[in-house]
């Protein structure tokens, strides 16, 4: 059972990121940008969005090495923010799009969890499916480009400051290692990630 439920979890996490990246374009066009929709990513087919480290093999090293937490990425779908009606505020607009999808796919696996809970199989399932959508949601905010936090974070600033912190995006994801080396968010990320998990679940994981 232990096999059957790592490929469940490793096909609800890529489900989930798919998810992220396809509403990232999707708000994108309803705003006026038609790029992601014209190269074919609006879509739930993953294997357009598939990044071979980022949705392959570091979900299954994770699971090798029995890593507490499951996460990655798709590639990122295309966006010309200069194409949308506003492209200050309509960036924050598409960047809020990824995490709060994960967050609307959390609370429905929530729901699942809750429903068939009966199946020692589905409850776990299910469980994975909000965790993972939680850790999704809640990294994806952290206000460093070009993590989404950092873009709606550029969106929302004075103009000043949004240039400021948009200079750090080529050296975003270094920042986001090293921080994690730091364990910066085991003291930030996963706590909430914890407390959010026990108001869906109902103290499981605790």
């Amino acid at each position: 059972m232990q096999i059957q439920i790592y490929i469940l979890a490793i096909i609800i996490l890529i489900f989930s990121i798919v998810v992220h990246e396809v509403m990232h374009g999707y708000v994108a066009y309803r705003l006026g940008d038609n790029t992601a929709k014209f190269m074919g990513r609006l879509t739930l087919n993953p294997i357009p969005h598939i990044d071979l480290i980022g949705t392959i093999i570091i979900p299954v090293l994770l699971i090798v090495f029995k890593s507490p937490i499951l996460f990655g990425w798709a590639k990122p779908v295309p966006v010309n923010f200069n194409n949308l009606h506003n492209p200050k505020r309509d960036s924050v607009y598409v960047a809020m799009a990824g995490p709060v999808s994960n967050f609307v796919l959390a609370v429905v696996f929530a729901i699942f969890y809750h429903l068939f809970s009966f199946s020692s199989l589905l409850g776990i399932v299910f469980w994975y499916g909000v965790y993972i959508n939680l850790i999704l949601g809640v990294f994806n905010l952290i206000p460093i480009p070009p993590l989404d936090g950092g873009r709606i974070a550029v969106g929302l600033l004075p103009w000043k400051y949004s240039c400021m912190l948009e200079r750090l995006e080529p050296f975003g994801l270094y920042i986001v290692i090293v921080l994690l080396f730091l364990g910066f968010f085991n003291s930030t990320v996963f706590p909430l990630v914890e407390y959010l998990s026990k108001l869906l679940l109902g103290g499981l994981g605790s």
